[in-house]
């Protein structure tokens, strides 16, 4: 599993290697390196670990060393899907993730490393959220959106940093005198998973496991915000902290939930509460440009910003499509 590539170069040598995520020394020094970089949740191996225990998709993930220090790394899980066949994600179940190097040589050099990898794993494409595009990768940025901004001082300021309309809705919702419960215990994930799973189902999206979700939990700074009314839990979104951030990750509310706005009253509660944990800003994640999700954020006041993708296929395989539209 950590066999290395070994790739030469003419000032140093560049050392590739698939990390041994069973050992925690080699984990501290990859985590180290992120913190290091400019990265996210999604490229610590804590995230690549915790999708491996919840779906089986195995963690994995590329090193590069100069000498012995950390050069760069491109975490990945080995995904498998009965209809989109299989796939290198960097990473996987995640929003944002790629190469991240201390260059372009490295960070080049990775790429080349990531197509052997994938090839020795009967993997014809590797995707990419975010980072560094390797010469011959293709490169999106009109796929999907990402929602962020600071967080108000107080409660009221909050309330008034959304737009007027949305505003509204908020405030509708909050009449409705609604019961808020924030916490990590078998209860909240209970009540999270039977919202989350109604919520996708109404979609005919997929539902994920809960094993995934337990996973997170128990590997993150993560929480769950459950709305209830009458003692009925009716909204429920489970939340990311990283630096500074709060990224309600996933959510859904039931049928009852639209007419008492009780999603609306979720968000906004967990603004209040993400400020009160010491966050400074409200990563609404990301959106599928121009669709439903996107316009609601939009709503809220958040600015679209472009998420950068890159893929990359192997030489006369057909291109992989798992876009739900």
């Amino acid at each position: 599993m950590n066999a290395p590539f070994n790739l030469e170069t003419d000032a140093t040598a560049l050392t590739m290697q698939i990390a041994n995520l069973a050992d925690h020394t080699i984990c501290e020094a990859i985590d180290r390196f992120v913190a290091s970089q400019p990265s996210n949740v999604f490229h610590y191996t804590a995230w690549l670990k915790a999708i491996e225990s919840g779906t089986g998709n195995r963690a994995a993930g590329l090193v590069a060393y100069k000498g012995t220090s950390i050069a760069g790394w491109l975490p990945l899980n080995v995904v498998h899907s009965p209809i989109f066949g299989r796939m290198l994600a960097s990473s996987g179940f995640a929003v944002e993730g790629g190469i991240l190097a201390e260059n372009d040589f490295v960070a080049e050099q990775l790429g080349r490393a990531a197509e052997e990898f994938a090839a020795r794993n009967n993997c014809p494409t590797i995707e990419a959220r975010g980072g560094f595009t390797p010469q011959g990768w293709s490169t999106r940025n009109d796929t999907h959106c990402g929602f962020m901004s600071d967080l108000a001082e107080d409660d009221e300021a909050q309330l008034l940093a959304i737009p007027r309309k949305q505003r509204a809705e908020v405030r509708k919702g909050l009449k409705n005198e609604m019961q808020i419960s924030v916490g990590r215990a078998e209860g909240d994930r209970a009540a999270h998973y039977a919202i989350y799973a109604e919520s996708v189902r109404n979609l005919g999206t997929p539902v994920f496991p809960g094993d995934l979700f337990d996973a997170v939990m128990d590997s993150h700074d993560a929480d769950i915000l459950t709305v209830r009314h009458e003692g009925v839990p009716v909204a429920s979104v489970l939340s990311l902290y990283h630096d500074g951030a709060v990224m309600p990750y996933w959510g859904g509310g039931t049928f009852t939930a639209r007419h008492l706005r009780a999603n609306e009253v979720m968000y906004y509660e967990l603004m209040l509460h993400a400020r009160k944990r010491g966050c400074s800003r409200f990563d609404f994640g990301r959106s599928k440009t121009n669709s439903g999700p996107y316009k609601f954020k939009k709503n809220w006041g958040f600015e679209p910003q472009p998420l950068h993708y890159v893929s990359w296929q192997a030489p006369g395989t057909e291109k992989r499509d798992a876009d739900p539209t």
